[in-house]
């Protein structure tokens, strides 16, 4: 069917409504950025041809040389036939607006820690400008510790991830936002390369699923690394961690902020003590916690 599209597709209207028609019939899934086929059957098409990424309609008629419609039905070949995430096809994903690289090393960043942080962890943060020093565990491609040295232009960030693939990424992305001399990237298992420091604001975006949803993951995940997604049984491997090491590493009146997915319900039966916070985020709800440190202090 390829072969006829490079042939008989002129326009760029033309590859949008064969791209949107495959990806339909085949039954693509979407979750690393777009959540219908339209949507990411128009991002890969501009993309591929250098084009805005919001600026479709203007360019909806023009005609397409023969190099580019080689391009787009190799992209769109490999997303149909391989299932592979499209920001693995273009090399970048999107957070809040920030463009980051990302390869099959590093987890697609998607998060909804990054409006929280953008939003200086409103209203839990007392004082957003005393953020003096931050951390993110398990920072994967970098992105959500460039949003805390976006968001806190105060503090010095440290980034820790297990893999040095993943480090490999983030030092690239860190680079290209010039944040290396505040932006820090530590090789090791959670707390464990960052000695005795200690930090006024912690986030991590941890590995939640459980082995059961890890199974049942649709295609387009199992390119993404199998570290940054399952976390033992009952996703709470990692995040337990966190919670019992995080209070030695946080300074008085010291906040942490935690990812889990869908894990509320076994979170809570695992910590009744612990009186969590869960911050109403579009699209998100129960999704993240929040712990002072003088709650930690009850572990």
């Amino acid at each position: 069917m390829f072969d006829i599209a490079r042939q008989e597709l002129i326009t760029l209207r033309d590859w949008l409504r064969f791209a949107v028609s495959r990806f339909q019939e085949a039954g693509l899934f979407f979750g690393h950025g777009s959540a219908e086929a339209f949507d990411e059957a128009a991002y890969l098409c501009l993309h591929s041809l250098h084009l805005p990424p919001d600026h479709l309609d203007p360019f909806l008629d023009a005609r397409l040389l023969p190099a580019e419609r080689e391009k787009l039905a190799g992209i769109l070949s490999r997303r149909i036939h391989e299932r592979i995430p499209a920001p693995y096809l273009t090399h970048e994903a999107w957070l809040q607006g920030y463009r980051f690289y990302v390869d099959q090393r590093v987890i697609v960043p998607r998060s909804f820690l990054a409006p929280l942080i953008l939003e200086h962890l409103q209203p839990w943060l007392a004082d957003p400008e005393g953020v003096l020093r931050a951390l993110d565990i398990c920072t994967g491609s970098g992105c959500l510790a460039i949003l805390l040295a976006e968001a806190f232009p105060n503090a010095e960030v440290d980034a820790v991830d297990l893999s040095s693939e993943a480090l490999e990424v983030a030092g690239r992305n860190v680079a290209e936002y010039r944040l290396g001399d505040r932006l820090h990237l530590y090789e090791g298992d959670l707390f464990a390369p960052l000695g005795d420091a200690t930090y006024d604001l912690i986030i991590s975006n941890p590995p939640y699923v459980n082995s059961e949803a890890v199974a049942a993951l649709p295609p387009e995940y199992r390119h993404e690394p199998a570290l940054a997604l399952g976390s033992g049984a009952d996703g709470l491997d990692a995040t337990r961690g966190i919670l019992h090491d995080a209070v030695r590493h946080l300074n008085p009146g010291g906040l942490l902020a935690v990812e889990i997915g869908h894990n509320r319900q076994a979170l809570e039966a695992t910590f009744p003590h612990l009186d969590f916070a869960w911050p109403a985020i579009e699209g998100g709800e129960d999704t993240v916690f929040i712990l002072t440190r003088e709650q930690l202090e009850l572990i």
